[in-house]
């Protein structure tokens, strides 16, 4: 669903797709290609939120802020399945792995792997090309070129979802048996120790 709060209605580009079980409220832009997944709360009541091009948002994310905040998602940030972002910026390309905690006035620099569970502080700042882990967050060591390759093929992934789910998403009722001629879904990605 989408809300106007307080005057302020969400800018979503045509190229997106938020899922009807997704909840976009108030001052939040959405750019080009950005996939938003069910259950996910990007709440812009109190600050401005910013979903840049090829961004994704899976299923029961929420991002927030303080009031008079900005939280903004650089191009083809990917954010894991339920994953809290509370402010802060994260930067080109960045992987924030499934339920981490982004605190607020956060920057993440490009390029960077946040492991699940991941908890960062508030006023965290990292640097580009960093893995991240831990509670509370710590730098382990770079991303390599083949880590920014891995994780650049799996958001390419989200980034061709919209407009897949714009030409083919609908409501159904269950068959009460596996067809016959159901089609068999293709290894379409890799894990990362599967291109190691």
């Amino acid at each position: 669903m989408i809300y106007e709060f307080n005057g302020y209605k969400p800018v979503v580009h045509p190229s997106s797709f938020i899922h009807p079980q997704a909840c976009v409220t108030g001052n939040v832009i959405i750019g080009k290609d950005v996939y938003v997944g069910p259950g996910a709360a990007i709440r812009g009541d109190w600050g401005q939120i910013i979903l840049e091009d090829g961004c994704n948002v899976q299923e029961n994310c929420t991002i927030h802020m303080f009031p008079g905040v900005t939280t903004r998602l650089k191009e083809s940030a990917h954010i894991g399945h339920g994953a809290i972002i509370h402010g802060g910026t994260i930067g080109k390309n960045v992987l924030v792995g499934m339920n981490a905690v982004v605190m607020d006035n956060v920057e993440i620099g490009d390029n960077c792997v946040i492991g699940a569970l991941t908890f960062v502080p508030a006023n965290t700042k990292i640097e580009g090309r960093k893995v991240v882990v831990g509670n509370p967050a710590k730098v382990v060591k770079d991303v390599t070129d083949e880590m920014i390759a891995w994780k650049t093929m799996g958001t390419k992934l989200y980034q061709q979802l919209p407009s897949q789910l714009h030409a083919t998403l609908k409501p159904c009722e269950p068959l009460t048996e596996i067809e016959t001629n159901r089609p068999q879904q293709q290894a379409i990605y890799k894990t990362w120790n599967e291109t190691k």
